[in-house]
């Protein structure tokens, strides 16, 4: 794996100690890095009403966004639990429209998938 790429899982990693998850138990962390090198970072943070649960890939994203990112590199989703998960429908959608082809590194303690958005989310939906 790329170095940039490690950097960005242990980012990712970092922003999963600050999850709000009482609801799922997981603790989960992810990072974005831009073309112009700059990395954003966000947890999941959930609420009782499920639908307004933000996963931690799209928290980081909209902090990217806010800040007025718009081009993207890479992104790492750290969970902390016994297996990897790759993200959500949701932020699949919401990585793809900002950037649907950058790699995509999910992992956990033990185990680190690297991928791409289009293998992912085949046939996205663009305007």
């Amino acid at each position: 794996m790329k170095k940039e790429f490690m950097e960005l899982l242990t980012l990712a990693k970092e922003a999963s100690v600050h999850a709000y998850s009482p609801y799922s138990g997981y603790k989960v962390g992810s990072a974005v890095l831009c073309k112009d090198g700059k990395t954003y970072s966000g947890c999941n943070v959930e609420n009782a009403s499920y639908s307004l649960t933000l996963c931690a890939e799209r928290t980081a994203i909209f902090k990217a966004i806010s800040e007025g990112e718009r081009e993207f590199a890479a992104i790492a989703i750290f969970v902390d639990s016994d297996r990897a998960f790759p993200p959500c429908g949701a932020c699949r959608q919401v990585i793809s429209e900002f950037a649907p082809k950058i790699p995509v590194i999910y992992a956990n303690q033990t185990e680190t998938i690297e991928t791409t958005m289009e293998n992912l989310l085949p046939g996205a939906f663009h305007l």
